[in-house]
């Protein structure tokens, strides 16, 4: 089994990593910061935005998008760190980001507010097109949160962690979705983040059972790793594409005034056999 080595140490609630340039970008919602690292350990704080989710997705042009949730936007970083408004989504409430080669961003927001005690309801997916217009693409997810997007373009897969699977959608030339399927149906699974890799198999973070697993289409599971405390989401990156990165922390739970114990948050590192491929 490859070591699982520690690259930072101290944080809070961290997500959202993504292979960024030649450094690793992720976002520590706790502190309100998105963080940038390189393969020494060495890092510094991006940006600030005081957003609970916290999540981003680089642009072609290597660009950084970030949610800011409680605002109803997508914020744009340009290249001299400045944060400016990129698409204004309407109303607040936001999760995940994943951007499409064509510059179709997909951003997914649950239908209620788990930590305000709200009653469930199903979440959906929006577009943010390039021209700026936003629309509904997918409804009926019970709890979305990470998502993907094969290397092809093809093929958007979302999370469904109350639903405990992978669905998919086929990616249509006006960034629309169609042919809705479930991708794999992960038993006792609860993905939070997941990333693609070259083989078209998909890793998923695992927040309760501690873990991150690989899985195929149709739900064979083909390696799982193992840690000590829950893993919110997982990429892959470095020079050769096949070190997967996994933010985790200790888990307390979502109705907690601190979800995750203080300075328990980790990015984690171990190489694999298979690059990543598609977004992130």
């Amino acid at each position: 089994m490859t070591e699982v080595r520690t690259l930072v140490t101290g944080r809070g609630l961290v997500e959202s990593p993504r292979w960024h340039g030649d450094r690793l970008c992720f976002s520590d919602w706790s502190a309100g910061e998105v963080v940038a690292v390189d393969l020494a350990g060495h890092g510094e704080v991006i940006a600030r935005v005081a957003s609970l989710p916290l999540c981003t997705a680089p642009l072609a042009d290597g660009r950084l998008l970030i949610v800011s949730s409680g605002d109803g936007l997508l914020l744009r970083r340009e290249p001299d760190g400045a944060l400016v408004t990129h698409t204004d989504l309407g109303r607040p409430g936001w999760n995940d980001i994943v951007v499409d080669g064509r510059g179709n961003v997909y951003v997914n927001r649950p239908g209620f507010d788990p930590m305000a005690g709200e009653a469930f309801r199903p979440g959906s997916v929006h577009l943010a097109a390039p021209d700026g217009s936003v629309r509904q693409v997918a409804d009926d997810i019970a709890f979305p949160n990470g998502m993907a997007v094969t290397s092809d373009d093809s093929t958007l897969i979302v999370a469904d962690s109350y639903r405990h699977s992978l669905v998919a959608f086929a990616i249509d030339a006006d960034g629309g979705l169609s042919d809705r399927r479930v991708w794999a149906d992960l038993a006792d699974g609860v993905p939070d983040g997941i990333c693609v890799d070259a083989q078209n198999a998909v890793w998923y973070a695992d927040v309760p059972h501690r873990r991150c697993v690989r899985v195929g289409e149709g739900g064979t599971v083909t390696r799982t790793v193992q840690v000590d405390r829950g893993c919110f989401a997982c990429t892959l990156g470095g020079p050769d594409g096949t070190t997967l990165f996994v933010v985790a922390a200790e888990w307390r739970g979502m109705t907690e005034s601190e979800m995750v114990a203080p300075g328990s948050g980790r990015v984690l590192t171990l190489e694999v056999a298979v690059p990543g491929a598609g977004r992130p």
